[in-house]
């Protein structure tokens, strides 16, 4: 296809070098310096996508980031594709594949668009609510469809071959946006010597100046941005970022930057000297002022038919004109509420097209602008608007009319123009969505028609961004800006050399929003506030009907200012045609909240570098070697690698996790079995007030708990439900060792520095994590006795280290500390030695261990092991809404401690002394072959009608080789209270299996194994 909108000459893209790309599988032809927006106009091409709700067809609009409805799909290949691209933002690059996000069978014949046309009017606002209630039953049906047609673009269903990258950076001046009040604001700055970071989302710096008429020093104005650029890229202390969008102000002045690197040269990032290239850059600034220089975007007239391709905004036109050389059609007529329209009209006119007539709402418009279009023979049928755009695929005639702004009334008839392309300016609005991240609420200004960034500290607006239009003024404001943030920063007042330029004289604009029709509001042919969610003026006016008066909730009952433009183009138009309505101020109305992102930000460029093993790194054991060379088979807990079981070769096969359960278990309950207990959380907690402290978080007792000691102790949150256990032993008067669940370890710790930090900052103790620094190897076992006294100098006889002691001593020639633990109820020590000593003293266990049949065993026989005895696992057993009494742990509640533990009080509340709270139990399955779900709900009838009432669940559920029976840990309503009852328990498969309901201590009741 030729490039028939195509200029012969001008813009500033390169003519030499040709680029072939294709859209929806046709090959077009560009050049360098095209976006892909201007390419596609440059061939021809109307209809880029379909709108969302009613599939319409949906051409280019704007020419930056506000634009809405060119939203592409990039890529050919499945790991290549990248969502929701703005067309008008998307360099164009050798071989570029892009397609519409919406459109079946295909964007010109789209099936969805004649149900919106042909349904659309029995779509309002709000009408999935109220259509699809009824009958219930088929709410799944009807949410498969609604799912199908939601959304834009689609996610890869492959890995991303990309890398991203973040880079952390601290500056003096941050300047958010390089047109000519950014430019400004950064050469006085670095000229200062202050350290200063220019960004600009688009391709090259210079803003409004790429494509204006304006002069600057009596050239023009882009000269001036060649020379400022030219000396800020001598200047060391600036950095100048372009293709960098400011998405996020967080506060403090920390930025969010997303540097696009590689996307105008390829879909995937190329390597450079053998190494692969990020493809974005995401930059966290803190700086110490941010000059706001993000400029303003045209806001367009809202009249039916606006959505029809062939409609522009008239900054847009000019914008295509100069800097890409692309005329967008060959008919012009123009709507304005201000002197900016007129110069589209010129700008089409010079270039040998027709301007079929400006309609110029305001009855007296005077300006510069206005007298050189008379000059030039351009019709200007003043007082009147475009009421009416008529076309389907492409404008092909508008309807003009006299109109009544302050009456909101069309005046007379309407006279019919032939035309193809329709630019309407309502005005500009001040990008102020950066200013309102941190909470700022814009203020209203008549004089501009506009919203204006509210004071945020440490923050400058300036120019468009500020309100300010007038060019000498704007270069003003740059210039004051940049020398205050410098001096705020601690340099030198300079004085400042304003570059010579020239103010247009423009009449006074009118507040126009959206344009009368010969129709009421709900009757007219649909006018589009936010093209890209498909929010009509009527349905904002119904909303307000069916009593939605904040603009917040119309927002979300409309969809208004959703999606991906944040309501960039119709924000504005939408609150204004709200306030109308209500009778009421836009002031008074007020904006929505705008939040970061400012543009779509890829998920990869959010993480960055903090993926796969830099995002969730695999933690070891000092002993995992061993356990990968004798075949131990691995699950993750938390972020650590731990043996699950140790599967061998019996007859040539490799046992099932069964088989070596099964095994494993035998061992430790009649010979002896060694655990790597590494991985659990390790605290050593120091201080005068360590005792104390201890009191107050758990919620037993511990003041006089004597050096050489250990104690089991529950925490509970502020709730008085319980979120970890553990051990505690004491190695010195003021000095502690916490051991915590292995995936609670760093959760506790920040728990401990919490109420330390923020309630208690006046108690003296200090928590170090010490899980790394000790390795932990637990023999447990009736020969553990006999298997460490071969090579341990502690004496281990009864009564000289009983159950809950610990010692100091060398095991293997090693310094330990031994701890008479047991979390399988057997004979037990785990031996605690630094951790690179670990693995010497792991082979002395095996070389001595071979005669009393020494076995590994993993995380799976723990389990079985530690669940016969009845031990609960944080996370598994409790959910967070288990106190110490529902699981049957009053003994370790110390109600009479002088000083209120946490979560002390919520024990008191009414909710959990209810008798009908859930409650830990142990369950016997009728069948002993049977291994319940974990899971499985717990019926007291299954016979009972549909919905059955559910009584609890199976938390934990094992097959035990000492019972030779399957059996389960579950919480039951007034489970205590059922001892000896049947239950049954529902399975996914929907059969029920009987089971009795038995205390929560299957092994050892009386705790006989573990004192020998």
């Amino acid at each position: 296809m030729s490039q028939v909108n195509r200029l012969t000459s001008g813009g500033r893209i390169d003519r030499t070098r040709k680029i072939n790309f294709t859209f929806n599988g046709k090959t077009l032809e560009g050049f360098a310096g095209d976006t892909l927006a201007s390419a596609l106009i440059a061939n021809g091409i109307d209809v880029v996508n379909r709108s969302f709700k009613y599939s319409r067809p949906r051409g280019i609009v704007a020419a930056g980031a506000e634009e809405p409805n060119a939203v592409v799909q990039l890529g050919g290949a499945e790991q290549e594709q990248i969502p929701n691209v703005r067309a008008t933002q998307q360099a164009l690059y050798q071989g570029l594949v892009a397609a519409s996000t919406n459109g079946w069978p295909n964007v010109d014949r789209d099936l969805m668009g004649v149900v919106g046309k042909i349904g659309g009017r029995f779509m309002p606002p709000g009408f999935y609510y109220k259509t699809f209630k009824q009958p219930a039953s088929m709410w799944k049906t009807y949410e498969k469809y609604i799912r199908k047609g939601a959304g834009l673009g689609r996610s890869p269903t492959v890995a991303d071959p990309d890398i991203y990258d973040h880079f952390n950076q601290h500056c003096d001046v941050l300047v958010i946006g390089a047109g000519a009040a950014g430019l400004a604001a950064a050469l006085t700055a670095g000229r200062s010597g202050v350290s200063v970071i220019v960004v600009d989302e688009q391709e090259e710096m210079g803003g409004s100046l790429l494509d204006s008429r304006e002069i600057i020093d009596e050239k023009a104005g882009v000269l001036w941005v060649n020379k400022v650029l030219s000396e800020l890229q001598t200047l060391p202390n600036v950095q100048l970022l372009a293709k960098t969008t400011a998405n996020g102000y967080h506060d403090h002045n920390f930025i969010t930057l997303i540097e696009r690197r590689t996307d105008h040269l390829s879909i995937t990032a190329a390597q450079k000297n053998g190494h692969k290239q990020a493809r974005q850059r995401m930059h966290r600034v803190r700086a110490g002022r941010v000059v706001l220089a993000t400029g303003a975007h045209e806001r367009p007239l809202v009249y039916s038919g606006n959505d029809i391709p062939g409609n522009y905004l008239a900054s847009a036109v000019s914008t295509y004109i100069h800097r890409y050389g692309v005329v967008p059609g060959n008919k012009l007529v123009v709507s304005t509420s201000n002197d900016d329209g007129y110069r589209a009209a010129l700008d089409w006119l010079e270039n040998g097209r027709e301007v079929v007539a400006i309609a110029d709402a305001r009855s007296a418009p005077e300006g510069e602008l206005v007298k050189q279009a008379k000059l030039k023979g351009i019709r200007v049928i003043t007082g009147s608007a475009v009421i009416e755009v008529q076309g389907s695929t492409r404008v092909r005639s508008v309807d003009i009319a006299r109109i009544n702004v302050e009456n909101f009334t069309v005046v007379g008839s309407a006279s019919r123009f032939a035309c193809d392309t329709v630019a309407s300016s309502g005005g500009f609005s001040p990008v102020l969505h950066l200013s309102s991240h941190c909470g700022g609420r814009p203020q209203w200004r008549d004089d501009i028609l506009g919203f204006v960034p509210a004071q945020v500290k440490g923050m400058i607006a300036v120019g468009g961004a500020q309100g300010i239009y007038s060019l000498p003024e704007v270069l003003r404001s740059g210039f004051e800006a940049g020398n205050r943030a410098a001096v705020e920063m601690g340099a030198s007042s300079q004085t400042l050399a304003l570059p010579q330029s020239r103010a247009r004289r423009d009449g006074p604009a009118i507040a126009l929003y959206q344009v009368p029709h010969l129709k009421s509001t709900m009757r007219a042919p649909k006018q589009f506030v936010d093209l890209q969610n498909d929010v009509t003026s009527a349905s904002i006016e119904l909303a307000t009907r069916e009593g939605f008066e904040s603009i917040e909730h119309i927002k979300r009952y409309t969809v208004m200012g959703f999606g991906t433009d944040q309501g960039k183009l119709g924000n504005i138009n939408g609150l204004a045609i709200a306030a109308r309505v209500l009778k009421r101020t836009i002031p008074d109305v007020g904006t929505t909240v705008f939040r970061p992102n400012y543009t779509p930000v890829t998920f990869g460029a959010i993480t960055g570098r903090h993926c796969n093993e830099l995002f969730q790194p695999e933690r070891y054991t000092a002993l995992h070697q061993w356990h990968v060379e004798h075949g131990a088979m691995f699950e993750d807990v938390g972020q650590w690698k731990r043996p699950w079981y140790f599967p061998q070769r019996v007859k040539g096969q490799l046992e099932t996790i069964h088989q070596a359960v099964v095994r494993e278990c035998r061992a430790v309950r009649e010979s002896v079995g060694v655990l790597d207990a590494s991985t659990l959380g390790k605290i050593d907690i120091q201080g005068p007030d360590a005792r104390e402290f201890l009191e107050r978080v758990y919620t037993n007792k511990w003041a006089k708990l004597p050096v050489g000691r250990v104690r089991y102790g529950l925490m509970c949150r502020d709730d008085g439900m319980v979120f970890d256990d553990g051990t505690t032993s004491c190695l010195g008067q003021n000095h502690f060792l916490m051991t915590t669940s292995t995936g609670n370890a760093a959760t506790v710790l920040e728990w401990l520095e919490l109420w330390h930090q923020t309630e208690w900052p006046e108690l003296q103790v200090y928590f170090t994590s010490v899980t790394d620094h000790w390795a932990t190897i637990t023999l447990t076992g009736p020969k553990a006795r006999e298997l460490l006294a071969e090579f341990c100098d502690i004496d281990l006889a009864r009564d000289s280290f009983k159950f809950m002691d610990w010692r100091e001593g060398k095991v293997a020639d090693v310094p330990a500390r031994v701890f008479r633990i047991s979390f399988t109820g057997e004979l037990a020590y785990e031996i605690n030695v630094q951790a690179n000593y670990a693995l010497h003293v792991w082979r002395v266990l095996f070389e001595h261990g071979a005669k009393y049949n020494l076995t590994p065993y993993g995380t799976e026989t723990m389990h079985v092991l530690r669940a016969e005895k009845g031990f609960i696992i944080g996370g598994q057993d409790t959910d967070g809404s288990m106190t110490p009494h529902d699981l049957g742990m009053e003994w370790c509640v110390g109600n009479d401690k002088p000083f209120s533990w946490i979560g002390k009080r919520s024990h008191t509340r009414s909710d959990v002394l209810r008798e009908d709270r859930k409650q830990l139990v142990g369950l016997l399955p009728k069948d002993p072959k049977v291994v319940l779900e974990e899971g499985a709900q717990v019926v007291l009838d299954p016979h009972h009608a549909v919905p059955i009432p559910m009584y609890g669940h199976v938390t934990s559920s094992y097959y035990s080789p000492t019972l030779d029976s399957g059996f389960a840990l579950a919480v039951v309503t007034r489970g205590h209270h059922r001892m000896g009852e049947s239950v049954w328990l529902a399975s996914s498969d929907g059969k029920f299996t009987e089971a009795e309901i038995v205390s929560s201590i299957f092994v050892d009741p009386k705790g006989e194994r573990q004192n020998v």
